[in-house]
């Protein structure tokens, strides 16, 4: 990297511009996003503990659910307190080595979070339309096969993008139109061909993005068949209950994942981009919580279990 002059940027150091093109729209943005931020840290934390004491939660569902707020802990701490930092004061500046380091986990635990949501699906998938061998087909060696085979398949697929994107060279300025470090956004820094780049990207990540979402819808179409022709209402209203839930969270993050990554970068607005990473990024995450708790009798039992106890 060459200076480019002045305090902008430093020897190894790249710029994240972030929001500083709306400098009036900052501090309300940093209010905003820690009050997300704490809701994600309490809210998550508070599913993994109770998940963790109480006995009757241990069950699949809510080892899957313990292992998704856990991701969702990790995910935003690999990008919102660098952000609130940015946010707070004038220096914007990120390492080259923490940049990559930001991309690689925030790629990996993103991907991680695509195959865990299939992993939950198949286990509603199984819970509603094979009852009577759930306990079979989803025993406990089984379920931490597929919450390992989820975390492994993130962190190998962020090493594949990763390493890609360490060697492409960063030409010009090195100044960041994002808030946080994502492949297509380093890529528009290049000064070479990134076709492959970005092909890789867009076949990788209708991999982990499409058919995981075509497998999910899949198992849901086949719940819905089988909720169609119960004869309870009360188990109609309790599969709808989980089952609206698991949707609503997959809706609100694959929806904006597809919008940046099946797409060139070149080919979308980096300011609409970066608001639609605010939502994936901050705000799923501290509304996965309330969803999976909200209207849960299991958890309410839970708590006040815990609470008597």
């Amino acid at each position: 990297f060459k200076s480019t002059g002045k305090n902008e940027s430093y020897e190894g150091y790249l710029i994240l511009l972030g929001f500083s093109h709306w400098p009036h729209l900052e501090v309300i943005l940093f209010v905003l996003i820690l009050m997300f931020y704490l809701t994600t840290l309490i809210g998550n934390l508070f599913i993994i503990v109770l998940s963790y004491l109480d006995a009757h939660l241990h069950t699949p569902m809510y080892f899957f659910l313990s292992n998704l707020s856990f991701l969702d802990l990790c995910y935003t701490t690999s990008s919102i307190p660098q952000l609130l930092v940015n946010l707070w004061g004038p220096e914007k500046t990120i390492s080259y080595a923490g940049c990559m380091t930001q991309l690689y986990f925030a790629l990996a635990l993103g991907t991680t979070e695509c195959v865990l949501l299939v992993v939950m699906s198949y286990d509603r998938y199984a819970a509603v339309c094979r009852p009577l061998h759930y306990t079979v087909i989803m025993n406990p060696r089984f379920c931490h096969l597929l919450a390992v085979a989820s975390w492994v398949s993130g962190f190998t697929n962020s090493a594949l993008h990763s390493s890609f994107t360490f060697w492409v060279p960063l030409c010009g300025h090195r100044q960041v139109d994002h808030f946080f470090c994502e492949v297509p956004t380093l890529l528009r820094l290049s000064c070479v061909d990134t076709h492959a780049n970005e092909l890789t990207l867009l076949a990788t990540s209708s991999i982990f993005v499409l058919i995981p979402l075509i497998l999910i819808l899949s198992s849901y179409g086949a719940i819905a068949r089988a909720v169609l022709r119960m004869q309870s209402s009360t188990g109609l209203q309790r599969v709808f209950g989980t089952c609206g839930s698991h949707l609503m969270v997959v809706s609100l993050f694959f929806i904006p994942i597809m919008c940046i990554y099946l797409q060139p970068p070149s080919g979308s607005s980096q300011d609409h981009g970066k608001f639609i990473a605010l939502f994936y990024t901050v705000v799923t995450p501290s509304l996965n919580p309330l969803i999976y708790t909200l209207r849960n009798k299991d958890v309410r039992g839970a708590v006040r279990r815990l609470v008597g106890w």
